[in-house]
């Protein structure tokens, strides 16, 4: 995958460069992390990690983009703000199986009723992240039409 025109490479400070790296890994570890772990949200550690690494190491980054299952997500991220399709319906199937396993383990009442509020939270925040359009409808939308093929 080719580095994003929108990073800024401008030179830092070797101590920087040291702490972006630092802070950068710390949160792809909590990013994968929270793969598994439905309290702990992955993409804003992705994110994260994508502007440490951006700034701090372009080999890192390019590495980071280059990932099957984050690089898309992130580049989608920077271009539009948003998340590719498909993306959000799983996130939000996920928290749906985990949350909902995670109550129904759960004995206390309080850490429920915890799980419950947190996890309406974090569909409410995922179902409002708007999708990107597929890149097919975006062809289709051209404002010149093809010509017709002779018959």
């Amino acid at each position: 995958m080719s580095p994003d025109p929108a990073v800024e490479t401008a030179p830092v400070a070797p101590w920087l460069r040291a702490v972006l790296l630092v802070v950068g890994t710390a949160s792809l570890v909590l990013g994968v992390i929270g793969i598994f772990l439905p309290v702990l949200p992955t993409t804003p550690f992705l994110l994260v990690t994508a502007a440490c690494y951006a700034r701090a190491s372009t080999r890192l980054y390019n590495w980071l983009l280059g990932q099957r299952s984050m690089g898309p997500i992130i580049v989608e991220w920077r271009r539009s703000r948003s998340l590719p399709p498909g993306v959000k319906t799983r996130a939000l199937v996920v928290v749906a199986i985990t949350f909902s396993l995670s109550v129904s383990l759960i004995d206390a009442l309080a850490v429920r009723l915890i799980l419950v509020a947190t996890g309406i939270i974090l569909a409410a925040f995922l179902y409002r992240i708007p999708t990107a359009q597929p890149e097919a409808a975006s062809v289709t939308m051209d404002p010149e039409p093809a010509p017709e093929e002779p018959r």
